[in-house]
């Protein structure tokens, strides 16, 4: 293994179990209590106020409106329970109208309609009971990995008394002869044109392992547009990255190490990047900017190996005389880390300081880390970090140190 990769906090050879697994005090501070400073949750119908907003917003509805249909959905829950129980095999599945007011619910025997309409609901005649789809669909999965990358899917649709297959255009006949392999009934699928191309969709948190080449590993920094920030010890241009999920990850853009300790990890489109740092107690915090605080300050990181710990900035613009060479520019700090925090967050408030480089000691004795302040990554690369509140801020001031400093070493 390529010795930098042992240097201080570097990289830790482990499978994704290796990952500590101990529960740390969160380094979010106070939350307050839920809905501090909100809206009663008594005007919106008992529902969180956050919930009524985003329905408005995202539905195109009014507060009421969205007030009154989660009143309605909810009691049409508990009719839908009563009901699916006394229908039995008859049961022939439920939906909702498309503002939510009226309860559908499908029967395969005519007998039962007056029992719906007794509940409140309104019936609707099928030729087949949910059991049966379910059955259909079942057929489906047992063939399902000889189905073409052509077909993005199936479900069940009780509106339709149907199993759908989405098939992309062109394929709608192939769709059909794969359905028919199954054995599922012919009448109980439907072959739909759709242009849907799913993909698994995960989140860049930073804090989160990830891994490199398939065995070192480091922690994410933060997020960018188009990836994010870690340490430059952590892998050279070209190596690829998997995440905490073993998934297809990315690949090294940029990096520099010794001289500097940054990198930068181009991600694929499975990868989606957040603004917010893993607290690594149930929850993240967010990430709103990259203000640099002063020495003194206090300070927070969080790392894949020992999760979140704090103290306070000692010092800015240190150099590290590691034994692959020295970093300079890098800020000390007297918060402990572990080999596999490198490249993890550091954050002060809800302002992104920079990613981890190296150190001395542990979390058990205490210790001296090291980070490399992230406004000077971004610079470098003309980068643009991913705020939680969805704001971009102007590029930050150029230091003077980094304004007299040569280009470094990029690999």
């Amino acid at each position: 293994m390529d010795r930098r990769r042992m240097t201080a906090i570097g990289v830790v050879l482990a499978a994704a179990g290796l990952t500590a697994a101990v529960t740390l005090p969160s380094f979010a501070g106070d939350q307050g209590t839920p809905n501090a400073g909100g809206t009663d949750p008594r005007a919106t119908g008992g529902v969180a106020p956050e919930v009524v907003d985003a329905l408005s917003r995202d539905l195109r509805i009014s507060r009421d409106q969205a007030v009154r249909r989660l009143t309605a959905e909810q009691q049409a829950t508990g009719r839908l329970a009563r009901l699916r129980a006394a229908l039995g095999n008859d049961y022939g599945g439920a939906w909702l109208s498309g503002d939510g007011s009226t309860l559908n619910v499908a029967v395969a025997d005519p007998a039962q309609a007056d029992r719906v309409r007794a509940a409140g609901a309104v019936p609707k005649q099928v030729d087949r009971a949910v059991t049966e789809l379910d059955a259909a669909k079942s057929r489906l999965d047992s063939v399902g990995r000889q189905a073409s990358p052509a077909i993005a899917g199936w479900y069940v649709d009780v509106a339709t008394n149907s199993v759908v297959v989405l098939a992309q255009p062109g394929a709608e006949s192939r769709a059909r002869r794969w359905a028919a392999s199954s054995g599922a009934p012919a009448g109980a699928v439907r072959i739909t044109t759709s242009r849907e191309q799913p993909r698994p969709l995960f989140d860049l948190v930073g804090g989160d392992p990830f891994f490199i080449n398939d065995a070192g590993r480091c922690s994410i920094g933060f997020s960018v547009v188009g990836g994010f920030v870690t340490a430059g010890h952590c892998g050279r241009v070209g190596d690829r990255t998997t995440g905490f999920n073993q998934a297809q990850q990315g690949v090294f853009a940029a990096s520099s190490f010794p001289g500097d300790d940054w990198a930068v990890v181009r991600t694929n489109g499975q990868w989606t990047p957040q603004g917010v740092v893993n607290d690594f107690n149930g929850g993240v915090v967010p990430v709103n900017g990259s203000t640099e605080m002063p020495a003194g300050a206090s300070i927070c990181r969080s790392g894949s190996t020992t999760g979140a710990r704090c103290g306070v900035v000692q010092a800015r613009n240190a150099t590290v005389n590691y034994p692959e060479g020295t970093v300079t520019g890098l800020t000390r700090t007297d918060v402990c880390a572990e080999p596999g925090d490198s490249g993890g967050s550091w954050i002060s408030g809800d302002q992104a300081q920079g990613v981890t480089s190296g150190g001395s000691g542990d979390c058990t004795v205490g210790g001296t880390t090291f980070f490399q302040p992230v406004n000077e990554i971004l610079q470098r690369n003309n980068l643009t970090l991913v705020t939680a509140n969805g704001q971009q801020d102007a590029q930050p001031q150029t230091s003077t140190r980094l304004r007299a400093r040569t280009a470094g070493s990029v690999r």
